[in-house]
């Protein structure tokens, strides 16, 4: 069995940047343990399957896959999935609709953007062991802590994010993804950064589905519902966000890569 194989750099204007994820078009779901195997042989963050749907109410089922798990929402390889339906496999809708362990989510294609909608996730103040969160991220000073999925950790400026030096051991600890994340500055609302050693994945250059965390905690923040946001990884991206309700929109460019093909005997 052959099946093919995309690569793309998703929330990027220019290849090398923004998040890199493996698209592969299925006929019918396979065993969840070559699935598992795929996207620990591909190593990158994601590796995103899609198979078409028998359903009216959306085309697609999705599933997203990092080098050791299975997760319940990604941006970044849905984005990429939206990109390859519509350049390689010619997808005609004005809209894709992806059936997920999320519930449905939409990709709308407008100019170079694709537009995302997600579910709006608020997260809640909790109470965590502060002193190994601020050991890990290297004894930061914290401002709040927040969770809805992943914790989401406000630190006081745009400095103190990029400077943060983790120490991805102690993170591992945490047993959650960590978010933290700042106001911006220049025309940017607001920056983060995402961390998921748990999850095989020390930092992850762009994450949609950490957006919709948040969208809605800097919307109510800044009192504002649309917003630039930066994440700043080494290879960084833009995203473009607004909170419309109990969703999320989240808009991004994608750059393809390479194609290829994966021989199973």
């Amino acid at each position: 069995m052959n099946l093919s194989i995309y690569q793309v750099d998703a929330f990027a204007d220019k290849l090398f940047s923004g998040n890199p994820a493996a698209v592969i078009p299925l006929e019918k779901w396979l065993d969840d343990k070559l699935l598992q195997q795929i996207a620990m042989e591909n190593n990158l963050a994601e590796t995103v399957y899609f198979i078409p749907s028998t359903a009216n109410e959306y085309d697609f089922e999705i599933r997203w896959f990092t080098p050791t798990l299975e997760i319940n929402l990604c941006g970044h390889a849905t984005l990429a999935s939206a990109y390859i339906l519509y350049n390689f496999l010619v997808f005609q809708k004005a809209e894709i609709k992806f059936q997920s362990k999320s519930g449905l989510l939409t990709v709308k294609k407008e100019g170079d953007l694709l537009q995302l909608d997600f579910p709006s996730w608020k997260p809640e103040p909790v109470l965590e062991e502060m002193k190994l969160l601020q050991q890990a991220l290297g004894n930061v000073e914290i401002i709040s802590v927040h969770k809805y999925r992943d914790l989401v950790i406000e630190l006081k400026d745009k400095k103190t994010v990029q400077e943060c030096l983790p120490d991805f051991t102690l993170l591992k600890k945490v047993k959650d993804f960590v978010i933290i994340t700042a106001p911006g500055t220049n025309g940017v609302d607001f920056v983060s950064r995402f961390f998921a050693p748990v999850a095989g994945i020390d930092e992850d250059p762009v994450t949609g589905s950490a957006h919709s965390q948040l969208i809605p905690f800097w919307a109510e923040k800044l009192n504002k519902t649309k917003m630039v946001a930066q994440q700043l990884s080494a290879r960084g991206g833009t995203l473009f966000c607004e909170l419309n309700g109990d969703r999320v929109n989240i808009g991004g460019q994608c750059k393809f890569y390479m194609k290829g093909e994966i021989e199973l005997s």
